[in-house]
């Protein structure tokens, strides 16, 4: 029998144990409250506890098995994994039926249960985090120990090219050998997130102010929902519009005031990902707006002040540290944005201050390098993680920043109107 038509037929063998555990423990309940009997909750509470000790363990013994062997690639037979785990399902149907009793707190159990729940899910989301971080570092510094760290830090050429040269024996045509300096890489990465912002934060910020602030019921109704599409649109789409339309666009704008653009340079992806990451910086920014209270509005207003100057100096004020959080996630989408570089930007390592020229990302180039035909121990796949270390780090430092600037925001708010 295959593995899909046993995992069908556990998944049904447990949802009947489950509805025999809710309506068996909840008559059970009704019986020993109609008797008379004082007890801690209501019927239905401790059926729900039925049901969960019914399916809990059998599912965590059969997650269990299945992360055993993914991590020791152990073979455990999938057959004997869902029976043991429905054999534990019995166990626990008559469990959670003998624990339905007048002195059991069926409510609490319940809240325990959601409790550990939920601090598995923190807890997986900060084992995640960890794990990619020790895959990277562990491939980044196999890498460290071929080139420098310091010369990939401070580097302005990268030429991984002529690593493949010397790996063939003919590195004497490549001159210097291969050059992992990254600077070119973060410095397009910069500029172009750089105009990115420059475009989503006036506009996804004054959007917000608008809806939230002057736009009637019915335009919001409207515009709201128009404007939250751009963030479904895929980025390639996105990259067919910057290279066909924006680009060509900018070569022509340029030319008529006697300047030179490529074809390919940074300042489409810039816009056009500053158009894509709008719909974040809108949507977070009116919903953190509109949280503002209202009395706040009405006392300034009260005080003699204009709606403009309640805006700047009421409302802004209190919604900045949501603002912030709602730009830093733009940012963190300009970062990691690949499709549109490729397609507009090229990718060409380029150090110059000229957005009007050829350059290319980190994103870019983590690509290019993991979808190669060079081996994975090379020194060209392997900068593919240095480069994400130090992406990952530029990140992280970014996020205790806007934490710090927030905190900052929040207090100074705090103390000004107590």
């Amino acid at each position: 029998m295959q593995t899909n038509q046993l995992f069908l037929i556990f998944c049904s063998v447990l949802l009947l144990l489950g509805l025999a555990a809710f309506f068996v423990g909840r008559s059970k309940a009704t019986r020993v409250r109609a008797s008379g009997t004082s007890m801690h909750a209501q019927p239905d509470q401790y059926a729900w506890f039925a049901v969960v000790a019914t399916a809990g363990p059998a599912i965590l013994v059969s997650a269990l098995g299945a992360f055993v062997m993914l991590l020791i690639g152990s073979e455990i037979p999938t057959f004997s994994l869902l029976l043991a785990s429905l054999a534990v399902a019995v166990v626990g149907l008559a469990l959670g039926i003998k624990f339905i009793r007048s002195n059991f707190h069926a409510r609490r159990a319940i809240e325990t249960v959601i409790l550990w729940v939920l601090a598995g899910a923190a807890t997986i989301s900060i084992l995640t985090t960890l794990g990619i971080l020790i895959s990277i570092v562990g491939e980044a510094l196999n890498f460290f120990q071929m080139y420098s760290f310091w010369e990939f830090i401070t580097g302005t050429t990268w030429a991984p090219g002529n690593s493949f040269l010397m790996a063939a024996g003919r590195g004497e045509g490549a001159s210097g050998g291969a050059e992992f300096g990254s600077v070119p890489l973060f410095a397009g990465t910069f500029m172009i997130t750089a105009i990115a912002m420059c475009v989503a934060v006036p506009v996804g910020l004054l959007s917000a102010i608008y809806m939230a602030e002057f736009a009637p019921s019915r335009v919001r109704s409207f515009a709201k929902p128009m404007l939250e599409i751009l963030a479904g649109i895929p980025t390639v789409v996105y990259g067919f519009f910057a290279a066909i339309t924006v680009a060509p666009f900018i070569v022509q704008v340029t030319g008529a005031i006697g300047l030179d653009a490529s074809f390919n340079n940074a300042l489409a992806p810039g816009i056009v990902m500053g158009i894509m990451i709008i719909p974040f910086i809108s949507s977070l920014s009116d919903d953190v707006i509109n949280a503002v209270p209202d009395s706040m509005r009405q006392g300034s207003l009260a005080l003699g002040m204009t709606k403009g100057e309640t805006i700047r100096d009421v409302v802004v004020p209190a919604a900045l540290p949501g603002i912030i959080s709602a730009s830093l996630l733009g940012m963190s989408r300009a970062l990691g944005e690949t499709m549109i570089v490729v397609m507009a930007a090229g990718m060409r390592p380029n150090l110059t201050i000229n957005p009007l020229e050829e350059m290319t990302t980190v994103t870019v180039r983590i690509v290019a390098a993991m979808t190669g035909d060079l081996e994975f121990d090379s020194a060209e796949t392997l900068s593919a993680f240095a480069l994400g270390l130090v992406l990952f780090v530029v990140t992280l430092v970014l996020n205790l920043v806007s934490v710090i600037m927030i905190r900052r925001f929040r207090d100074k708010y705090r103390v000004n109107n107590l």
